[in-house]
């Protein structure tokens, strides 16, 4: 297996005002593209550091990848430590300078020589070019080893990894075994739970198969692979531990695929069901309905949606009785009912949903302590609500509540008979 590192540079990777989302990006796809990402270095904008950590994973690697520090500002010096590195000019590459003085042109800014600068390139590298942005990328070699030198920009680097670094690795490393990755969605599961349903996988791990946990507050994400020869190789090897995990996670696999979300789901159901769906939210403020419309062609089932904070819009927008509030309070079974019935004759649906909670972190009382949501559900005139108890982290309420309420939803269109996280469900 060839082997790669990773170096960010930055700053403000170091001191954490820019999450490195870069790294595990390119991790996650070397992996799966059959290297063994060996190292993941983050350093920052230091000349001497820079040419120390490049110049040791030449030594020691087959391919590294490099992003950050092209930018035109006083502390991009990447270029500068790479065009020292392999003792060359920097030189103007005239497609890269056309390109960058066009697109200055059409947006009418100013050119200035910091930004005509980004056309510069170290003469022993080939031009990676760059379609999302100013800066280009570079590609090296020397005595068989490669690297690759990407801006942090993240959707600049993922152009570039995609569309112009695989193709080079390829052809360069012919004899790199394929690996296939898949992920399997769950909701509705406790990791620890999932892991007992399924049982021992002891058999595939000895067999050179990985198998991963990833837990995250929508639900719990399995991720297998393996390698082969070909891709075709790789699935029959993980074509036994595929159908073992369809047959032991049952209902609570809601899907296969790393970038499918619950939203997703929900939305082809209602799609092939011709329903329509309205949300009224308090407490998650939102989330559910901007989880819904991240997905393509959501206004076919997606009718409105309301956020009702206060007291007065529950009462006057969704046709809350005032007197249920005082009664009950806000954070109650019957206001969440109240609130999913009202939404979706509102806006003439087919499902109402609501939540209502304390979502953090102050605002608890003993009796309703923070984490308290209640949810409402209003399915074809079936109507009931749930309740939950979270955690302390107002965020983290947030995200829980929106994906238990889509993951009811899609149990009550595929008619599940139990409830996520074996909420109990309560009628009027």
């Amino acid at each position: 297996m060839k082997i790669a590192h990773i170096i960010s540079i930055g700053n403000e990777l170091l001191i954490g005002d820019t999450v490195n989302t870069n790294a595990s990006w390119i991790g996650r796809s070397l992996t799966e593209s059959g290297f063994e990402v060996e190292r993941v270095f983050t350093i920052p904008d230091n000349y001497d550091l820079i040419r120390q950590h490049i110049k040791q994973s030449l030594e020691y690697s087959d391919f590294t990848v490099v992003t950050g520090g092209l930018g035109p500002t006083h502390d991009d010096i990447t270029k500068k430590v790479v065009t020292d590195i392999f003792e060359c000019d920097l030189v103007e590459d005239s497609e890269v300078m056309s390109y960058i003085e066009k697109i200055f042109k059409s947006r009418g800014f100013h050119l200035s020589q910091s930004n005509r600068e980004q056309a510069l390139v170290p003469s022993a590298c080939d031009v990676l070019f760059n379609k999302q942005g100013t800066a280009p990328g570079m590609w090296f070699e020397l005595n068989g080893k490669y690297l690759a030198v990407l801006p942090g920009v993240p959707y600049e680097m993922q152009y570039l990894m995609t569309n112009q670094v695989y193709p080079k690795l390829q052809s360069v490393f012919t004899d790199v075994e394929v690996w296939v990755t898949e992920y399997f969605k769950t909701a509705g599961i406790p990791e620890s739970t999932l892991s007992d349903q399924i049982g021992s996988l002891d058999e595939f791990l000895t067999n050179g198969i990985g198998v991963a946990f990833l837990p995250n507050p929508g639900g719990v994400t399995i991720r297998i692979s393996a390698s082969g020869s070909s891709r075709n190789d790789a699935e029959q090897r993980l074509a036994k531990l595929r159908n073992l995990l369809e047959t032991k996670i049952g209902h609570y696999l809601y899907g296969k695929g790393k970038e499918l979300s619950l939203a997703d789901v929900v939305g082809k159901l209602l799609k092939e069901k011709n329903f329509t769906i309205a949300t009224a939210e308090s407490c998650t403020g939102g989330f559910i309905s901007n989880e819904i419309t991240d997905i393509p062609g959501s206004s076919e089932y997606l009718n409105g949606g309301v956020v009702a904070y206060s007291n007065q819009s529950k009462t006057k927008m969704l046709g809350v009785d005032p007197a249920i509030i005082n009664k009950h309070g806000a954070v109650s079974k019957e206001v969440a009912l109240q609130m999913a019935k009202g939404v979706a004759e509102h806006f003439d649906s087919s499902i109402g949903v609501s939540t209502t909670g304390i979502a953090g972190p102050g605002g608890g009382t003993e009796e309703k302590p923070v984490g308290l949501v209640w949810m409402g559900f209003w399915i074809k005139g079936k109507h009931f609500a749930l309740k939950a108890m979270f955690s302390k982290d107002r965020n983290l309420n947030k995200q829980r509540t929106s994906m238990v309420v889509l993951e009811t939803v899609r149990r009550e269109l595929l008619e599940i008979p139990n409830y996520p996280y074996e909420l109990k469900p309560y009628n009027p």
